[in-house]
């Protein structure tokens, strides 16, 4: 028998996003929508002198499965670089299409794993990291 999609644990990671609320001055933007589902991320992203995530602000309409991913991407964004948060994302939409066995080595992941077979919510998952990759990425320049 498979197990839910949605389970208690991940409900409460959805309603539990860290760096809710935008940026007042943010180095770098970013505002992502799924044709598919119509979910949206949009990330402000200030970065430290080291070129390291200083602050994150989200703005999150999405699914439970989107929310919980925002929620994962946000309670270890703090500290890391743009090509960190690269590389996360591009782990995770490998390991969602099949391309690879486990999500990469962002904290968690494995949480969104009964998420697999039910591809049409995989945009869903990817937008946080998309959005916030691409505010790093612009807030570096």
């Amino acid at each position: 028998m498979n197990a839910p999609l949605y389970d208690a644990a991940l409900l409460r990671l959805a309603t539990t996003i860290p760096h809710l609320g935008r940026l007042p001055d943010p180095q770098g933007s970013a505002d992502k929508r799924s044709a598919t589902c119509g979910s949206r991320v949009v990330a402000d992203v200030v970065l430290d002198a080291g070129g390291r995530i200083a602050a994150l602000g989200l703005e999150v309409s999405a699914c439970a499965l989107g929310q919980a991913s925002a929620n994962l991407m946000a309670s270890h964004a703090i500290g890391r670089t743009p090509e960190e948060l690269a590389a996360a994302r591009d782990a995770l939409a490998a390991w969602l299409a099949g391309e690879r066995d486990e999500p990469g080595d962002w904290p968690d992941l494995n949480r969104l794993e009964r998420a697999l077979p039910h591809r049409g919510r995989h945009p869903a998952i990817r937008l946080p990291f998309e959005a916030a990759a691409e505010a790093a990425e612009r807030a570096r320049g």
